[in-house]
């Protein structure tokens, strides 16, 4: 059953919002960015935005927790399926590397820009991105105690990972000579020919 107009509107409006605001957020910082500069940019007055979000907060909050939802789930998922560890693995760095190729403003302000949550909403998530670091340690392990890995050291091999797919930030500033399928079949290859034992 499909939503009325109206709020197929009001959804469209506020993904707008969020979306600009996920730019904003990246290039200027949260605290460099203002209700005032969001409006401007999307062509409304300041207040009708406050028909559609609360607060810059509630968009930081609705960025981070998507986009760290949808890592969650991936992981899970991967966790729950058959298929080795070196496997698993892969799959994740070609995940982590899509969100980065494909959702860039909201992956990255989900990793640069988690710090200003607020107080409750800043501990769970410091407390769900250790587990998540340490979910992926265990599949690190696991893949070594079974052989498919080198004897790394797992939380190094993580970060490793995880700082790699950061780095594609300088993809988004250049010139983009390479597509976005050569990127990730050598983010792959690089990474795990690295740990593949």
């Amino acid at each position: 059953m499909s939503l009325p107009v109206t709020k197929r509107k009001k959804s469209a409006k506020k993904a707008l919002i969020i979306s600009t605001a996920a730019k904003m957020f990246r290039e200027k910082g949260f605290t460099g960015s203002s209700m005032r500069d969001l409006a401007e940019n999307i062509g409304i007055e300041a207040a009708s935005l406050y028909n559609h979000i609360e607060s810059k907060s509630q968009i930081l909050n609705e960025i981070i927790w998507g986009v760290s939802h949808d890592c969650k789930l991936q992981l899970e998922n991967l966790e729950a399926a058959n298929g080795t560890s070196l496997q698993k693995i892969e799959a994740l760095i070609r995940f982590h590397t899509q969100m980065m190729l494909t959702r860039f403003e909201e992956y990255s302000v989900m990793v640069n820009e988690w710090i200003h949550l607020e107080t409750g909403q800043l501990a769970t998530f410091a407390a769900e991105r250790r587990r998540y670091v340490k979910k992926m340690e265990a599949m690190v392990q696991e893949g070594i105690d079974k052989g498919e890995l080198k004897p790394l050291m797992p939380y190094v091999v993580v970060l490793n990972i995880l700082s790699s797919v950061r780095g594609l930030e300088f993809w988004h500033k250049s010139a983009k000579s390479h597509t976005a399928v050569e990127i990730e079949e050598n983010m792959v290859a690089h990474l795990i020919g690295g740990i593949k034992n």
